[in-house]
């Protein structure tokens, strides 16, 4: 008798994480699981775990628990089971306008006075929803139902649903797209730390042709000497540490191979007098 007792009450719900993970591993081996968790334990587990939030056991959380724009919702029928089993509710009731186009939802809290929640074809139309392929199409009063219930239940009704989404509602919300910046090397951080060119106005062109002018014609130590500021540009301006921050290093590069040459030595010549002050 202990032991047909037993069998009746036999409870696959895991009463620890370890269990839980192999319970979900199990699960996601299944080929009668849905989809959304074939082969990803990973995924049957948050759902076990959602399910026990919501007081669902493992399998009903399988069941009624989908996937929608990566993201866990309840479907419609287990969102009012949830409901309707909850102290809280005293009633829920559904209904269609005489013309079928408004679908009407009225739930009363325990407590509290009653609200109703509506959904029409002309919201369904503002919201882009009508033509739509798919049970918007081929079962359009369902889906009414189903918003105005979404709207009615989730207003009225957040503890007992925990704040999940209703699978229907969600599932007509575009696709989110991810807008997380691409991970960086260390390398490309430093790179976007560093100071920027400014944009070239009509100054900077001037001084970047006169630049020009002096390392083809004058070489890799003219260069250095107008780009340090020891001599005048042939526009007048004398090269200092705005101008040179403004151009860039690269502008610089760029200088020195046009002007045929190796790397000037006039910083090599610069820092001779010090070190031999040094000495």
């Amino acid at each position: 008798m202990t032991a047909l007792t037993t069998t009746q009450h036999f409870d696959l719900s895991p009463r620890s994480l370890e269990e839980a993970m192999k319970f979900a591993d199990v699960l996601a081996d299944s080929s009668i699981v849905p989809k959304d968790f074939m082969g990803k334990p990973g995924n049957v587990l948050v759902a076990i775990q959602w399910g026990m939030e919501l007081g669902l056991k493992p399998l009903q959380a399988m069941q009624n628990i989908a996937v929608i724009n990566g993201r866990p919702a309840l479907w419609g029928d287990a969102v009012i089971a949830l409901v309707r089993s909850s102290p809280l509710c005293e009633y829920v009731h559904e209904s269609l306008s005489e013309d079928g186009s408004t679908a009407i939802c009225q739930v009363k809290r325990r407590g509290e006075g009653e609200q109703v929640r509506t959904f029409s074809m002309a919201d369904a139309k503002t919201a882009g929803l009508t033509g739509k392929q798919g049970p918007w199409s081929q079962y359009p009063k369902r889906m009414l139902q189903m918003r105005a219930r979404a709207f009615a239940l989730r207003d009225v009704f957040p503890d007992v649903l925990k704040g999940m989404p209703i699978a229907e509602e969600i599932g007509d919300y575009p696709t989110e797209k991810d807008i997380t910046p691409a991970r960086q090397t260390p390398a490309q951080i430093a790179t976007a730390a560093l100071p920027q060119p400014a944009e070239r106005d009509d100054r900077l062109n001037t001084i970047i042709a006169d630049l020009e002018f002096i390392a083809q014609e004058g070489g890799a130590g003219s260069l250095a000497d107008a780009w340090g500021g020891k001599t005048k540009l042939p526009c007048g301006v004398q090269m200092t540490v705005v101008e040179r921050k403004a151009l860039g290093s690269g502008e610089l590069d760029r200088l020195k191979l046009m002007t045929g040459e190796e790397e000037p030595q006039a910083g090599e010549q610069q820092q001779q007098p010090e070190e031999q002050s040094h000495g």
